[in-house]
């Protein structure tokens, strides 16, 4: 007798582990390689604010482990509240915040509350991993719309309007960008959002990325009066506060909204730790120090890695504007991104992400983490070049 599964254990059958092959590969390497250096994935290399570590480690001590409620501890949904209030000058209050154990989580539940089988997501490529996924759990599909590299990986309102059907519901829109670092200005946003109003789109903009930019200043469609009705910002405080482990994101949004997904979410979680909405609310409501130093460290770092690497045959790197990420373009040496990733690891010892991991518009790109110290990314640029040199060299013996 076979047993028989949803069908959604089939639609996501290869859109978990499986994209992230080579990072598991190269943490599998480390295990007995301690020459083995990581750029793969976005997590921060500073600690959270000590601050934040005392008030959660207090509130577990005060008790503060019991059961919360569907919509959020009242401490970080107020801060939300007096966050986008602020932000967008309009009054934002509890019954537009949902809070949720990471970004994650939010962008999953979002999903679907919007997304029935056969509708469409039209999603800017190349794209952050974990975005086919969310789209494919509600039995929906995406449409890719290409992000162009000599466009500086921003969305092209022209490019949006071409890709829409009849059946797209939805918009994920994701600025700062992974895994480009583009961040797109308010005017790029106001010409986007007048189509999704045009055609009936929601827009679904994770902004994880908000304070970490580089000098190009951050925009949000839900700051748009005009487009309030039909955003829906997911985040958290995991880069933000360099704070991944602790699970604390939220969803903000129309109250209609809201209303109609607390009952899911109140079926998937019903609520997260009191002991960390505290410490989430209070880093939501003061001025710390993590990521002004991250911003600065990845700024420098991102470019180091344009010093090193521009100028080697082969690869051109795309200078970031915000986030903790670099793309290098590595079609000069006659490889993919996943080849050159994989002979990367296995010949030189440093693991990035192949860009096919975030779609078709990545398959000639790698992307490389800024979170690990100057000498070791340093060492890491290095290896790197030196495979470019020696691609380089076996393409001109073979010429000859």
């Amino acid at each position: 007798m076979t047993m028989r599964y949803a069908s959604i254990t089939d639609r996501l059958a290869n859109l978990g582990s499986d994209k992230w092959e080579i990072h598991l590969r190269g943490r599998a390497l480390a295990a007995g390689d301690d020459s083995v250096i990581e750029l793969t994935i976005g997590e921060p290399d500073v600690p959270p604010d000590g601050t934040l570590l005392d008030i959660c480690n207090e509130a577990m001590r005060a008790s503060r482990t019991r059961y919360s409620n569907g919509r959020g501890e009242e401490s970080v949904v107020s801060a939300l509240a007096r966050k986008y209030s602020h932000r967008t000058g309009r009054e934002i209050g509890a019954e537009n915040v949902l809070c949720f154990p990471g970004t994650q989580t939010a962008l999953f539940a979002v999903m679907m509350g919007l997304l029935e089988a056969g509708d469409k997501v039209l999603l800017p490529d190349p794209y952050y991993a974990t975005y086919e996924a969310v789209i494919r759990a509600p039995g929906a599909g995406f449409l890719p719309v290409p992000l162009r590299a000599e466009k500086g990986f921003h969305l092209q309102p022209e490019d949006l309007e071409a890709a829409i059907t009849p059946d797209c519901r939805v918009l994920l829109l994701n600025s700062p960008h992974n895994p480009s670092g583009a961040v797109l200005s308010r005017d790029e946003i106001a010409a986007i959002g007048d189509i999704c109003h045009k055609h009936d789109l929601w827009i679904v903009s994770d902004e994880v990325y908000e304070e970490l930019t580089f000098g190009a200043e951050f925009a949000s469609p839900f700051d748009l009066a005009e487009l309030a009705d039909r955003v829906i910002v997911v985040s958290s405080i995991s880069k933000s506060h360099a704070a991944p482990g602790f699970r604390s994101g939220w969803a903000v949004g129309p109250a209609e909204f809201c209303r109609r997904l607390l009952p899911l979410s109140e079926s998937m979680l019903f609520g997260g730790q009191p002991f960390i909405a505290d410490m989430t609310a209070h880093a939501l409501t003061h001025d710390l120090p993590t990521s002004s130093g991250m911003r600065r460290q990845y700024k420098a770092r991102a470019a180091m890695i344009a010093e090193r690497l521009d100028n080697v045959s082969g690869l051109k790197v795309v200078p970031p504007e915000a986030g903790m990420f670099v793309l290098l373009d590595v079609s000069g040496t006659g490889l993919t991104g996943h080849d050159f990733a994989l002979r990367l690891l296995e010949e030189r010892r440093v693991s990035v992400m192949p860009g096919s991991s975030f779609g078709n518009a990545g398959e000639n790109l790698v992307r490389l983490s800024l979170t690990v110290p100057d000498e070791k990314l340093a060492e890491a640029c290095g290896r790197i070049a030196s495979l470019a040199g020696d691609l380089a060299q076996q393409s001109e013996c073979l010429a000859t």
